[in-house]
């Protein structure tokens, strides 16, 4: 039977896990969230809907005290899933990460204190990481000599173009506390991928969903796994929520969409078998 969908896939996918905030065994973010059952959940999610992944994109605060052990408890729920769907792992530092554990925990490599910075192919989309962590403070940084390799990166253009990720966003914010913890200085970032093949930068940090752009380059801030900051909260307040979600990042030819993707419960509104409701759709706009 023909795929009613068939010309409609997006050519890559890429399924952005931020702000991830593993404990170690048996414990709960503010007493509250248990962030592996989380992850657990979001995992089994994308497994569960046959979705093609061609790369997870871990962008930062992927344990909560960057202890050795939730590292490895990290890996290895991530692992075994993206061997499973043949997805690679690529990974960025937060400001809860700590960059030695982070190395020879999650991507068993020599151990190392300084920053990581890395390019990776995915199927002729470049995907550059950027290590926008400063140990000691909660804010975002890039030195001189990072922007620095990042325009020798960006000289030569890709395939597919480049998605750049890190942590922190390079964006005001409307939520104060999430405001003062941006990206330092983002107008040098702005500069360096101005007029370049950049195509998305791709953040996280927020705790909540965003978007923008910087040097005409769309910024997507993903929402985390852990939980939710509340925009609108009530007058003079600042509010999380056990709210728990994920980006899909969809490349179309020269389009590349970002889609927030709840994890946390909800009651149905529908639930409809795919191939009868799209041969449906095609049918009323003239497809067929």
């Amino acid at each position: 039977m023909t795929d009613p969908a068939a010309g409609i896939r997006p050519e890559l996918t890429l399924v952005q896990l931020t702000d991830t905030h593993i404990m170690p065994a048996g414990a709960l973010m503010h007493d509250t969230v248990d962030t592996s059952a989380n992850l657990a959940a979001a995992l089994a999610m994308i497994e569960a809907s046959g979705m093609r992944v061609d790369a997870f994109l871990l962008t930062g605060d992927l344990t909560d005290n960057g202890s050795p052990e939730s590292y490895r408890r990290l890996g290895d729920l991530i692992d075994p899933a993206a061997e499973r769907l043949g997805a690679r792992v690529i990974c960025a530092v937060g400001n809860h990460d700590e960059r030695t554990a982070f190395r020879t925990e999650l991507l068993g490599v020599p151990e190392s204190s300084a920053e990581y910075d890395a390019v990776f192919d995915v199927d002729g989309l470049r995907v550059v990481v950027l290590d926008s962590s400063e140990p000691g403070k909660h804010d975002g940084h890039l030195s001189a000599a990072q922007l620095d390799w990042l325009g020798k990166v960006l000289t030569e253009p890709a395939p597919r173009g480049t998605v750049v990720v890190a942590h922190h966003p390079p964006l005001p914010s409307p939520v104060p506390t999430v405001h003062l913890l941006r990206l330092r200085d983002a107008d040098r970032f702005a500069e360096v991928i101005a007029g370049t093949d950049t195509r998305l930068v791709v953040t996280g940090h927020a705790h909540l969903a965003g978007a923008g752009s910087v040097a005409g380059v769309p910024v997507w801030i993903g929402p985390a796994l852990a939980y939710g900051v509340v925009p609108v909260p009530p007058a003079g307040r600042l509010r999380g929520n056990a709210h728990a979600a994920f980006t899909r990042i969809d490349v179309f030819g020269d389009q590349i969409v970002a889609t927030a993707v709840p994890v946390t419960p909800a009651a149905a509104v529908y639930d409809v078998d795919e191939t009868e409701r799209l041969a449906m759709f095609q049918r009323v706009i003239g497809i067929w």
